[in-house]
């Protein structure tokens, strides 16, 4: 008996029970379809956290005041302010894998326009603060070296700032007021979105460092609360460290005993934590996925296995007129990786659906790959011959005569 005739029977045998066949599909319909759906929501989760990460800005590497110790006492980063203005300058002289450095200064106030008011951070920085976050402006214009100089009551707000505060008007040119002070709006940001830990990056008013020093808080010093630089690329990192820890330490005089008055972080351990996370969570509801697929088998099993005790005397009259037991055999094997590949097509398009549908109603990123998809469609006809193999094995390994006999 050829393959061709062999495949008419099965689906002859699966067609006439239509309800056990679906039924039987449905472990591997919905294991499929979880799967499918898990995989996509975690990878859209990947890729938006590699997004958000991105807006950070090119090749970002942050230089934070800190440690101190005194006496008995050893404090961590941000206990001192060892950072100025002039360390960001000779790195970015002296350093050559450097492409642009800014320094940092945080300052929270109300920002007031006519009768609206925001609570809303200030960032002090240079010129350079655009190249290192890779920002651009949206409309007007950022402040210049001038402003810097002079400590120019200028801003550039960021855009939920700008539609807070001016509520659809025109904010280039007019004068708001920072802590009592004016200012006047020189641009506005693009949107930047949520930073990886869920911070609004557009809810923000940038301006000279000098100007927040002098003018916000009042003092003479020259020290920042940080110091922010764009690298060439991320692969010079570790020669890149190693520079700026020589160059800091020399500046500030440090022995070659004494621990760094500073501490240096880069978004790549960052981005490397919370990519196994997404990877640890997406194989964690994979697995949970993944006990469908063998709850769905057990059932293919299960069923092949009552079919077999059923169709005793079919089996019986087949052999007793020739069928060769590999014809049972393969009947019974293509019977279990129909239905296996059957469920797992349905399941495929179910699981896009959901995925889908989840990410209209939440406003989740959702990432369908095709190498998954795939993959799932192999699994689920695996499965078929996996868990139906031994109930064929079994219905070919049948006595004719005693299967005849069988009521």
């Amino acid at each position: 008996m050829n393959t061709v005739i062999t495949m008419r029977i099965a689906m002859r045998a699966l067609i006439r029970n239509k309800t056990r066949s679906l039924l039987t599909a449905l472990g591997i319909i919905i294991g499929i379809a979880a799967v499918i759906a898990v995989v996509a929501v975690g990878q859209g989760a990947s890729v938006t956290m590699q997004k958000q990460i991105s807006s950070m800005g090119n090749n970002l590497v942050m230089i934070f005041p800190g440690s101190s110790r005194s006496g008995g006492f050893h404090g961590g980063m941000g206990t001192t302010q060892t950072l100025t203005a002039d360390d960001g300058d000779a790195i970015l002289r002296e350093c050559p894998l450097v492409r642009a450095v800014s320094p940092l200064v945080r300052a929270g106030a109300q920002c007031i326009f006519r009768e609206n008011n925001w609570a809303t951070s200030i960032l002090g920085v240079n010129v350079q603060y655009q190249d290192v976050r890779s920002w651009d402006i949206a409309s007007g214009s950022f402040f210049t070296e001038a402003d810097l100089r002079s400590a120019s009551r200028v801003c550039v707000l960021g855009k939920t700032v700008a539609t807070q505060l001016f509520q659809g008007d025109e904010p280039i040119g007019q004068t708001i007021r920072i802590k009592n002070m004016p200012f006047r709006v020189i641009g506005v940001m693009a949107v930047k979105g949520s930073a990886a830990w869920g911070q609004d990056q557009d809810d923000t008013i940038i301006a000279p460092w000098t100007t927040v020093r002098r003018v916000l808080q009042n003092s003479a010093f020259d020290n920042v609360n940080q110091l922010i630089l764009s690298l060439a690329s991320m692969e010079v990192l570790p020669q890149a460290k190693q520079e700026i820890t020589g160059i800091l330490r020399q500046r500030h005089r440090l022995s070659s005993g004494a621990d760094d008055d500073f501490t240096i972080t880069d978004m790549t351990e960052v981005t490397q934590m919370m990519t196994q996370v997404s990877r640890l969570m997406t194989l964690l509801l994979t697995v949970i996925a993944s006990i469908s697929l063998m709850v769905g088998g057990i059932g293919i099993m299960n069923i092949m296995l009552v079919a077999v005790s059923e169709r005793t005397r079919e089996i019986g009259l087949r052999l007793a007129v020739g069928a060769r037991r590999r014809d049972i055999l393969m009947q019974f094997l293509v019977e279990a990786v129909v239905l296996s590949g059957a469920g797992g097509l349905i399941g495929i398009a179910v699981g896009v659906s959901a995925a889908n549908i989840l990410a209209k109603i939440n406003n989740w990123p959702v990432v369908i790959s095709p190498g998954a998809v795939l993959l799932a469609l192999g699994f689920s006809a695996g499965i078929g011959i996996f868990f139906g193999f031994y109930p064929a094995v079994r219905a070919a390994r049948l006595n004719p005569i005693e299967s005849l006999r069988r009521e």
